[in-house]
C-alpha cells in the first residue's frame, strides 16, 4: 500500500499520511458480470470469508483492511454493449455497499431517461444522505497516469511454486462446510452459519468433540452462544465461556444430570463467570431429579391436588396432559427430567 492524501484540517496545504506505506495489498478485480447490488454484497462476502480463512487480512471494513470500488453501469433490456460506467470509491461496509450501488442505478436510469448520459467519473458515495455525488472525472485510462517502473523487474510465479503454496493452505469454507454436513450429520443451513468464519468453525469441533453430540453442540453454539457474544458485543475469542467449558456444560444435559432449560440457566451463570457447569449446578442445586420414586410421589401430589382437572382429563381432555406436566414441573423447580415426567404422568393418568 503506498501513502495517502490527506486535506481535512490542512488549510492551503496536503498531507501526507504514510502509516500503511509498505502494507502488502491485494486488489480483487471482478469481470462486469455482477448483476445486482445484493450480488455484488454476496461476492463481497465471500472474498471478505476467504481472506480471513487465509489469516492474511482481519477483513476490518472500518479500519479500512477491507474495502470495496464499485463500478456501475446500466444498460436498456436487450442491449448488449455496456453502458457508460462510474467509479463508486472507498465503500467501508457491505451495507454501504449495497444501499451505494442501489442509489447509483436509480441515478442514472434518471440521467437517462431524462435526457442526458452517463459520464465516466469517480464518484463518493455520502452514507447520511444515502447519495453519491461526483469526486473527479476520468474521460479516458489515461488519466490514470500507468507508467511501467524500471526498477520492478516482471515476475514469473511457476506451477512448482503455485503448487507449494496450495499444500499449505488451510481448509477453506466451502470445503469445511460440506465435511460438516457429511461428518457431523448437519443441514446445509447449519454448516453454512457454524463455517461463516474460522474461528466459529474451529470453536464447533471442539464443542461437538467434547461432548461427543454433534447437532446439541451445533444448535447451542449458534443458539444461546452466538446471542450471548451479541449481547454483550465481545469477540469470540473473548467470549468468557470457552469450548471446553460449553462442551462440559452440554456433557450434563447428554448425561442427564440437568435438563436442556436448566441449562440456559447454567450457562448464564458460566457467562457471568460463576465457575463451571460442574460447579454452577453444585453451587445452585441444580442437578436434576431422576429417581423414579421420588417423580411418582410429586404426580401422586399433583393429581390430588387437582381433582377437578383430572376428571376432566379421564372424560377425555387429553389437552389437559400439558396442565399437569406443567404442575409437576413447578413442583420439582423444572428439575425433574422432562422425559421420566412425561412418561410417569401418562401411565399413572391412564390407569
Amino acid at each position: 500500500d503506498a501513502g495517502k492524501s490527506l486535506h481535512e484540517g490542512f488549510e492551503a496545504m496536503t498531507g501526507i499520511d504514510l502509516n500503511r506505506a509498505g502494507t502488502p495489498l491485494i486488489e480483487i478485480v471482478s469481470e462486469p458480470e455482477l448483476r445486482s447490488a445484493k450480488e455484488a454484497v454476496a461476492y463481497m462476502k465471500k472474498l471478505h470469508s476467504l481472506v480471513r480463512y487465509l489469516d492474511i487480512c482481519d477483513g476490518n471494513m472500518q479500519e479500512g483492511s477491507f474495502r470495496c470500488d464499485a463500478n456501475v453501469s446500466i444498460r436498456p433490456r436487450g442491449q448488449t454493449k455496456f453502458g457508460t460506467r462510474a467509479e463508486l470509491k472507498n465503500l467501508n461496509s457491505f451495507r454501504f455497499v449495497e444501499r451505494a450501488i442501489n442509489f447509483e442505478v436509480e441515478r442514472q436510469i434518471d440521467v437517462i431517461e431524462g435526457g442526458g448520459s452517463v459520464v465516466q467519473e469517480t464518484r463518493l458515495y455520502d452514507p447520511d444522505r444515502d447519495e453519491t455525488r461526483s469526486m473527479r472525472s476520468k474521460e479516458e485510462a489515461n488519466d490514470y497516469r500507468y507508467f511501467p517502473d524500471p526498477d520492478l523487474l516482471p515476475l514469473v510465479v511457476d506451477d512448482a511454486f503455485v503448487d507449494s503454496v496450495r499444500a499449505k493452505l488451510p481448509e477453506l469454507p466451502d470445503a469445511k462446510r460440506v465435511r460438516f454436513v457429511e461428518q457431523y450429520g448437519l443441514s446445509d443451513y447449519d454448516a453454512g452459519v457454524l463455517t461463516a468464519t474460522r474461528e466459529m468453525g474451529d470453536f464447533y469441533e471442539a464443542v461437538a468433540a467434547g461432548c461427543d453430540a454433534p447437532k446439541l453442540a451445533a444448535n447451542w453454539v449458534m443458539g444461546e452462544f452466538s446471542a450471548a457474544l451479541n449481547r454483550s458485543e465481545v469477540e469470540l475469542k473473548d467470549a468468557p465461556v470457552n469450548a471446553d467449558g460449553l462442551a462440559g456444560l452440554l456433557a450434563r444435559i447428554q448425561d442427564e444430570t440437568i435438563s436442556g432449560k436448566i441449562a440456559k440457566e447454567v450457562f448464564e451463570a458460566m457467562w457471568s463467570g460463576e465457575g463451571n457447569a460442574d460447579a454452577v449446578i453444585e453451587a445452585k442445586g441444580l442437578k436434576q431429579i431422576t429417581d423414579t420414586s421420588a417423580i411418582d410421589a410429586i404426580i401422586d401430589e399433583v393429581m390430588a391436588s387437582n381433582p377437578q382437572q383430572l376428571e376432566q382429563y379421564r372424560g377425555g381432555k387429553d389437552k389437559l396432559f400439558g396442565f399437569f406436566v406443567g404442575q409437576v414441573m413447578k413442583a420439582t423447580q423444572g428439575k425433574a427430567n422432562p422425559a421420566q415426567v412425561n412418561e410417569r404422568l401418562k401411565a399413572k393418568l391412564d390407569a
